[in-house]
C-alpha cells in the first residue's frame, strides 16, 4: 500500500497550470525524485501535498488518509514533514532550539509555549545526532555555513518524525565534497525507514539515491520509472537537453 498517493492533482493560478492532472504513488521506504526544468511544477506540486498553496482539484491521499483539504500544520502532524530550497531558521537562535521548536510544534500534544516535553527533547537530540550536529547545539543557527544549515532545516523536519519526508533541493547551493555528505546524510535517514520524496536537479545525486523518478514538464509527467531507463528516456533527453544525445552521470539540467 502507498504511502503517499496524488490522483489527477492540478494547481492553477489564475490561467496558469502550473500541475496538469498529475498522478503518481509512493512506497514505503523508498526515495523517489521529481526531476524538470524551470517552470516544470515542481515546488507547485510540493506545496499541494504540504498544504502550502493547495490543490485546485484532485485527491491527495497520505497513509490512506486524503489531506488535500487539510492546513499545513496538519498535514506536518499527520507524519509528513518538508524542507525547502532556501534554508530558513530562526537565525538569532541556537541550533538545539530551533530543532526543539520543530519537534514540539510538528505534533499534537505538545505545549511549546509552556516547555518542551521530554518527548520533544529526545525526538529533538536524536534528530541533531542523525543530521552530525550533536556538538553544535549551542551554535546560533544564523552564524552557520551552508551546509550545516541544511544539516539544521533537515534535523527540524526530522525532529517531527515523519514517515514521509520532503526533501526541495537539498543540494542547491552546495560544492562536489558537500554534495557527497549530503548523500551519505540522506542514505543514512532513509535506512531509519523514512520514505522520502524529493525534487532535485542535481542528477549525480539523483542516480545515486532515488529508486524511482518523476520527470515533470510544464505541470505534465513526461516519464516515470527508475533511473536507469528514465534518464534515457528521449522525451526526458530532449526535455532537459533539447538532443537526443543520452543523459550521463555528469549531466546537470537546469536549475529548478
Amino acid at each position: 500500500m502507498a504511502i503517499l498517493e496524488c490522483q489527477k492533482v492540478s494547481k492553477a493560478y489564475g490561467g496558469l497550470l502550473a500541475v496538469n492532472n498529475l498522478t503518481f504513488a509512493v512506497e514505503p521506504g523508498e526515495v523517489f525524485a521529481i526531476v524538470g526544468p524551470n517552470g516544470a511544477g515542481k515546488t507547485s506540486l510540493f506545496d499541494c501535498i504540504s498544504g502550502v498553496s493547495p490543490a485546485t482539484s484532485g485527491v491527495i491521499r497520505f497513509r490512506e488518509r486524503e489531506i488535500q483539504a487539510l492546513r499545513p500544520h496538519r498535514i506536518c502532524q499527520s507524519g509528513l514533514a518538508r524542507t525547502f530550497q532556501t534554508t530558513v531558521a530562526f537565525d538569532s537562535q541556537t541550533v538545539l532550539t530551533n530543532v526543539l521548536v520543530g519537534s514540539a510544534f510538528g505534533r499534537e500534544g505538545e505545549n511549546p509555549f509552556l516547555s518542551f516535553g521530554e518527548e520533544a527533547q529526545t525526538a529533538a537530540l536524536d534528530a541533531l545526532a542523525l543530521c552530525g550536529l550533536a556538538g553544535r547545539q549551542r551554535a546560533i543557527a544564523g552564524q552557520l555555513p551552508v551546509l550545516a544549515r541544511k544539516r539544521l532545516m533537515l534535523a527540524t523536519a526530522l525532529a517531527t518524525r515523519p514517515g514521509l519526508l520532503m526533501l526541495d533541493e537539498p543540494f542547491g547551493g552546495l560544492n562536489p565534497g558537500e554534495r557527497g555528505e549530503m548523500i551519505a546524510l540522506i542514505r543514512d535517514v532513509a535506512r531509519t525507514g523514512v520514505t522520502i520524496l524529493m525534487i532535485e536537479h542535481v542528477m549525480k545525486a539523483v542516480q545515486a539515491l532515488a529508486d524511482r523518478i518523476l520527470v515533470m514538464d510544464h505541470g505534465l509527467e513526461i516519464a516515470q520509472g527508475p533511473p536507469s531507463r528514465v534518464l534515457r528516456d528521449p522525451r526526458v533527453i530532449a526535455v532537459y537537453l533539447g538532443t537526443l544525445r543520452p543523459m550521463g552521470e555528469d549531466s546537470e539540467p537546469a536549475h529548478a
